[in-house]
């Protein structure tokens, strides 16, 4: 049922809040099937108690694969243990996310990601391997100063620009002090050659104040503004909350001082593109299981769920790089880990054991194929899913890879598989290997074949269809 879990101490707690804050609006937030977070308000007149047992009604077939037109009305539960304050508001106005329901059961929506969150949570215990899986994902991103885009029938192109751009060194601006980050050179020089330092700082300043955690944030590789923030790990559900409101601070954050955020994988050709490095780590009764006297210091659960990635990783990727755009950045031979091997400190591995510390805490693995347009309650699910079925069948991960696979001949890496190249390719893997989603009904056929078919239809087709403009310039003279 939707409305379980609802404590009294915590719909006190936002009714609280929105008399202390003089609340005017109560903005009800929830995600649709691919991952984008949808909204809709009402005010505090209007807003009671009562919402979080009896829910509040929407038009669930104007979303992203969700419900037909005529089975379109549905339910929203506000989850009292999201609320957060605004801060890009001119109303007062109070958050909360919500779970979706069906309006004759009140039973949960079975295509909710947030739903198929909670139920991957949920087995997990089941299991009796571990109560508490964490997840620590590392978003990158691009902060640009100039966007447009177009596509039509006789033509289609797209234009970015950023001052800090290393295209811009001779540009003949008012005032060009230089100091543009060179491509593949823009990893943690200081100011003047990182020019976003204050802005960072306000976006994680701003997270914080939401009640996100913020470890670290810095300059990445590529030139034109690419960054990252990180955020303190925490369990599955509450990670996959705090990265969309991650994504809704740092893009308003940046509309703020006239700047835009974009979170695709590819946007610029020729330098690194952005990805999202998840860590991960099972723990039971407080106690971490994946520390150990093994390789790289892990316990031979942590291995067997380093197998369990590995063996499903091509299907993982329809969920963790789920768009065409994703594998304009796993290719190989690039920056991006292709190779499904691990190994600890190597960057080149798709899986890294970090070895910052010896602390038995600190023990986790890094899964770094994703990328910030996965559909963080869908994904992480997924990787917990793939991670328990190595556990439960010791999926041996093989031998680690110790080595640069990137200075790697061609011979030596025939018998290392990689990632798909390309959307339509990880969905038939995602077709082929989706068993080890369906335990404990985490995932349903349903929830799989509508990924499928939505992302078929809506973005592969769609992408075959139209000429690329680099097309012009290899064929107008066939």
């Amino acid at each position: 049922m939707a409305t379980k879990g609802k404590s009294t101490s915590g719909v006190e707690h936002v009714l609280k809040l929105i008399k202390e804050h003089s609340i005017r609006i109560i903005d009800l937030k929830f995600t649709d099937l691919i991952g984008q977070w949808q909204h809709f308000s009402v005010t505090a007149t209007e807003f009671s108690a009562d919402i979080f047992e009896q829910g509040i009604g929407f038009d669930g077939s104007s979303i992203r694969g969700f419900q037909k037109i005529h089975e379109s009305d549905m339910l929203l539960f506000p989850d009292p243990s999201s609320v957060f304050l605004d801060p890009f508001t001119a109303v007062p106005t109070l958050s909360l996310v919500c779970d979706i329901a069906d309006p004759i059961t009140h039973e949960s929506y079975s295509r909710d990601p947030r739903h198929i969150a909670k139920k991957a949570e949920a087995y997990l215990k089941t299991t009796g391997l571990a109560d508490v899986a964490l997840f620590g994902p590392e978003p990158e991103f691009f902060i640009l100063d100039h966007v447009r885009f177009d596509q039509s029938h006789q033509f289609g192109y797209y234009y970015l620009d950023s001052e800090e751009g290393s295209w811009n060194s001779g540009a003949n601006e008012e005032q060009n002090l230089g100091h543009k980050p060179r491509l593949k050179e823009g990893y943690f020089p200081t100011s003047p050659i990182d020019s976003l330092q204050d802005l960072r700082s306000a976006m994680a300043l701003t997270l914080e104040a939401v009640g996100i955690p913020i470890e670290v944030h810095h300059h990445e590789v590529a030139t034109a503004g690419q960054t990252e923030i990180d955020m303190r790990r925490d369990t599955l559900v509450k990670m996959a909350d705090n990265y969309l409101l991650f994504k809704y601070v740092t893009k308003n954050v940046a509309k703020k001082h006239g700047k835009t955020v974009t979170f695709m994988p590819k946007p610029i050709f020729g330098d690194n593109g952005s990805g999202m490095h998840v860590h991960q780590s099972l723990w039971k009764g407080g106690k971490p299981l994946f520390a150990g006297n093994g390789y790289a210091g892990l316990s031979e659960m942590a291995l067997y769920y380093i197998g369990g990635l590995l063996k499903h990783a091509p299907a993982l990727c329809a969920f963790t790089n789920p768009t065409t755009n994703s594998y304009k950045r796993l290719v190989p031979g690039f920056e991006a880990p292709v190779n499904l091997a691990y190994s600890q400190r190597n960057r080149s591995a798709s899986v890294r054991i970090p070895m910052y510390s010896s602390n038995p805490k600190a023990k986790r693995i890094e899964f770094r194929c994703p990328d910030p347009t996965c559909n963080p309650y869908i994904g992480f699910a997924a990787l917990l899913m793939a991670g328990l079925d190595g556990i439960i069948h010791k999926i041996d991960p093989g031998k680690p890879l110790d080595k640069d696979i990137y200075d790697m001949t061609r011979e030596q890496l025939r018998d290392v598989p990689s990632t798909p190249g390309s959307l339509a390719e990880s969905l038939e893997a995602l077709q082929n290997d989706h068993e080890f989603l369906l335990r404990g009904d985490v995932f349903s056929e349903d929830v799989i074949s509508t990924w499928i078919e939505y992302k078929t239809e809506k973005e592969v087709q769609p992408m075959q269809l139209r000429p690329h403009p680099y097309e012009f310039l290899l064929y107008y003279d066939a």
